[in-house]
């Protein structure tokens, strides 16, 4: 019960101040002229004054409210590390325990787990421990407990942002003695043009008590190998040049050594992907002589913007003599030299459309071509009747990198083309346009070059299941053979045509080794915290798949046909960082958040991020081990308000005074007989007084 008093007077205040300002006036001239009876006087004026401004006692009825307490646990990736995950659980049963057994106080427990970290970089104990009291008035609050490494990222920049005044704690896991050295990026490209060379700045950043070596080893790996090492020094910035050699993502991977009793070896690697964007494809398209489907292949080139198209036709051969003068012969010269012998490697692709032997390229330049194809280059050989011919491109120095030989026979008959088994898990030739149906919804050829496959890969098939398109790698380069020039009857829409562009366009782009089209990949791709791994193969079969979190964490999946030759899973995640998946024979990676994100930025446990906040609460900063092998939990005990909220060995809360009222009941003084009586008996005195 709380007791209190209060006036509600019965005429305006301001009338109320000028009678008792007139009445001081009046009892002070009483008192100083000492007239009979001025005592009684004063003390009925004042009864009057008392009764108009009508006093009243009210009797509250009120039910303590508990304190409410906050009690944040930190699970993010760095507290992960070194034992502090066993620490702080510890410490939390013991903590929440103890303030569970103070009369009077409701604890409120937050976990800020490693999945907040995909949504935020960083630990963020604020905004939960905001998330947490945000229905509390800041009164009932007795304070808040963050069990945490101290690596915190949205500490508030004032104390009007905490919310509440009571004291503010945290208890640290780790130890003063910790040491860890982690690779930063300092600068790094998004995109760089195939061919190119881009600078990467790194940093190897150390910290920690004692004696440090100030150098150290750093290694350079591209997918998976190692290609360079060397020695650089610490805590400076320092720069590595990574050749750009291929189109898409360009992963590397970098690894600086680690320390002796370092605190973990998770930040010690470093991936940095570079998307190869190449200036403009070149293709040397050949034509070997006018014929119906000539400009399927020049059409399709010339719509992708990202392709140099050289085109030549041989229009007439050298032997043919008609009298016809030099200079009306072509437009221009065929600088065979210079495309086959000087300007070759300037080419990603080079495409021989029903081209035969006719003495425009002597046999050195097929030589050079094949020398192409061997140190990287591609070569399709679209044929028709001219690839079974004597005059062949087949009966050239280039044969040895063709993976199709003609008999020299072709069969001119109706049918429809086939995708064969392999194709239909190969990335070319998987999943066509109308491939789905049976049999499949496009247009006959008329013609295929009868053939026997030397190498490669058989993708497609044509009349009596004679090979129709095949593929080969061939040193670092790759070749395929189109055995039939009738792919223009798709490209005019003869039966309802067929899915030319797909599959011409695809080709072209795997002879270019687009790593998307890679028979045999390991890919990761995240959404979210979706990790998919993507196993492409022309296998039946695939290996279960290890993945390696950035915490260290290993696991084995199995992955699920997803379509022909594509075998997949998803995996839920939650920590930001460096990924790695491996087959066994594969192994690739993946980087999800920043480049450098904010947990594994600094590890190492401390005081420092917290101590300007903490401080000015009242609160204070306990470490459970002061050395590795100390442990010991602090004391929670209930405290009066005042300016400290701590000690050794112990945390306090603030006690909150917070009540909710239940009713009131008003007991007023001066009104009805009680005060008319008081009055009369005054005056009665006052005038007895005056009486005598």
């Amino acid at each position: 019960m709380i007791w209190s008093l209060s006036f509600d007077p019965l005429i305006p205040w301001p009338w109320l101040y000028a009678a008792a300002a007139l009445f001081v006036i009046v009892a002070i001239a009483l008192l100083y002229l000492r007239l009979k009876g001025a005592l009684l006087r004063v003390l009925a004026i004042t009864l009057l004054l008392l009764g108009i401004a009508n006093p009243a006692l009210y009797q509250e009825d009120r039910t303590p409210l508990s304190t409410v307490v906050a009690l944040v646990t930190d699970r993010s990736q760095s507290q992960m590390l070194d034992g502090r995950e066993t620490d702080t659980d510890t410490a939390r049963t013991s903590i929440a325990a103890q303030i569970e057994a103070l009369e009077g106080f409701d604890l409120r427990e937050v976990t800020v787990d490693p999945a907040s970290g995909l949504r935020n970089d960083g630990t963020q104990l604020f905004g939960a421990l905001a998330d947490s009291l945000g229905d509390v008035p800041p009164e009932r609050i007795g304070g808040a407990i963050l069990l945490t490494d101290g690596q915190v990222h949205d500490v508030p920049e004032t104390l009007d942002q905490l919310g509440f005044d009571a004291p503010l704690h945290a208890v640290l896991s780790g130890h003063p003695e910790e040491v860890d050295r982690r690779l930063h990026i300092v600068s790094a490209p998004k995109f760089g043009l195939v061919g190119s060379e881009q600078t990467v700045v790194l940093e190897a950043v150390q910290a920690g008590t004692g004696e440090l070596p100030q150098t150290a080893m750093i290694t350079l790996r591209r997918n998976g190998s190692a290609e360079e090492q060397r020695q650089i020094r610490v805590n400076q910035p320092f720069e590595v040049t990574l050749e750009i050699d291929h189109g898409g993502d360009n992963i590397f991977e970098f690894e600086v050594s680690g320390l002796d009793n370092e605190l973990t070896p998770i930040n010690n690697r470093a991936v940095v992907t570079v998307d190869g964007i190449r200036e403009n494809l070149r293709v040397l398209l050949v034509s070997g002589s006018p014929h119906a489907g000539e400009r399927t292949w020049r059409n399709l080139l010339k719509s992708d913007a990202a392709v140099d198209l050289v085109h030549f036709t041989i229009l007439r051969p050298p032997e043919k003599q008609d009298g016809t003068p030099i200079n009306q012969l072509s437009l221009i010269a065929f600088p065979t030299r210079e495309l086959f012998s000087v300007k070759i490697d300037e080419f990603d692709l080079i495409i021989f459309d029903r081209y035969e032997r006719r003495g425009v390229l002597p046999l050195l330049y097929f030589d050079n071509i094949a020398q192409f194809v061997m140190k990287g280059g591609a070569v399709l050989v679209a044929g028709g009747p001219d690839y079974a011919d004597m005059s062949s491109i087949y009966q050239t120095p280039l044969s040895r990198v063709l993976p199709a030989a003609p008999t020299g026979q072709t069969l001119d008959v109706p049918f429809q083309p086939q995708i064969s088994s392999l194709g239909e898990r190969h990335p070319v030739t998987r999943q066509l346009p109308g491939s789905e149906q049976t049999p499949p919804a496009w247009s006959r050829w008329f013609r295929v070059v009868d053939s026997v496959i030397t190498s490669g890969q058989e993708l497609m098939t044509g009349a009596d299941n004679r090979p129709l398109l095949v593929l080969d790698r061939v040193g670092e380069g790759r070749v395929a053979t189109l055995l039939s020039d009738h792919v223009w009857l798709w490209a005019r829409g003869y039966e309802g045509g067929g899915p030319h562009v797909s599959l011409l366009r695809r080709l072209a782009h795997w002879l270019m080794q687009e790593p998307d089209l890679d028979e045999e990949t390991l890919r990761l791709e995240a959404n979210g915290q979706d990790l998919t791994i993507l196993r492409q193969t022309l296998d039946e079969q695939v290996d279960p798949v290890v993945l390696t979190t950035p915490s260290g964490q290993t696991s084995i999946h199995e992955l699920a046909p997803n379509e022909p030759g594509v075998w997949s899973t998803t995996v839920r995640v939650g920590e930001l960082g460096l990924y790695e998946a491996d087959d066994g024979v594969r192994r690739t990676l993946i980087n999800i958040g920043p480049a450098n994100p904010k947990e594994f930025r600094d590890v190492i446990s401390t005081p420092d991020r917290l101590a300007e906040t903490i401080a000015p609460t009242g609160g204070g900063i306990v470490r459970l081990r002061q050395t590795p092998e100390e442990f010991e939990v602090p004391d929670v005990i209930a405290a009066s308000s005042g300016a400290n909220y701590h000690g050794a060995g112990w945390i306090g809360l603030k006690r909150s005074d917070a009540s909710m009222l239940n009713g009131i009941r008003k007991y007023p003084l001066m009104t009805g007989f009680l005060g008319l009586g008081v009055l009369l008996l005054l005056l009665s005195a006052m005038w007895y007084r005056e009486g005598r």
